[in-house]
């Protein structure tokens, strides 16, 4: 069960979505479709309206409190700016999460992929008690390849062919992996933040 609904870190807070974000997810998305088509092939199906926006979120939304999928906004501290979205993904299995993530084109560069990865490890490790996380992605996305390595993650394997990008062909997938032993041993685990559950009340821990 997800005890964690919103971070806040030095400069970011990192929540499950609401309906209400809809303005702002769909404004942001039209703001990069060329920036994150050749990595994200849902972008293929945009321009969604509002009403798509809005009927995505409560899907989100839901999937988040029946524990089934775990999506975050990534907004300034005001929360009037989404700067990008990432995920905890029940994808990799029992006891283990993978991070996805993406950065609004004009703040990338500036920390936030790092920042929020940071975040979320922590949070999965000592909130959530996973055993492990995993971070995938595209061997030819140089930015978000660079992410795993500098925070500890280990690279595993480059699986041939396990995915498809926007234009529906093949392509290779990184793997990343941290485990719960190593991440105690690591510099990471020192990073502060702030945790709150559904309610909104402080998570202590």
């Amino acid at each position: 069960m997800a005890k964690t609904y919103k971070i806040k870190t030095e400069r970011l807070i990192i929540r499950c979505y609401h309906p209400t974000d809809a303005p702002l997810l769909q404004k942001s998305v039209q703001e990069n479709i060329e920036h994150l088509l050749p990595w994200m092939p849902w972008v293929k199906q945009e321009p969604e309206t509002l009403e798509m926006k809005i009927k995505r979120l409560r899907n989100f939304r839901g999937m988040f409190d029946l524990d089934q999928d775990y999506f975050f906004g990534i907004f300034n501290h005001e929360e009037n700016v989404l700067v990008g979205s990432t995920g905890m993904h029940t994808r990799a299995g029992e006891g283990a999460r993978e991070i996805g993530y993406w950065i609004h084109k004009d703040y990338i560069n500036q920390g936030y992929a790092t920042e929020t990865v940071k975040a979320l490890t922590k949070v999965g490790f000592e909130i959530e008690g996973l055993d492990r996380i995993e971070i995938r992605c595209d061997p030819e996305n140089t930015r978000s390849k660079k992410i795993p390595p500098k925070m500890g993650y280990t690279y595993e394997a480059t699986l041939k062919k396990r995915d498809v990008d926007s234009d529906g062909k093949p392509r290779d997938v990184m793997i990343w992996t941290l485990f719960k032993e190593d991440y105690f041993k690591n510099p990471l685990n020192s990073f502060d933040l702030e945790a709150y559950d559904v309610v909104n009340q402080r998570i202590a821990w």
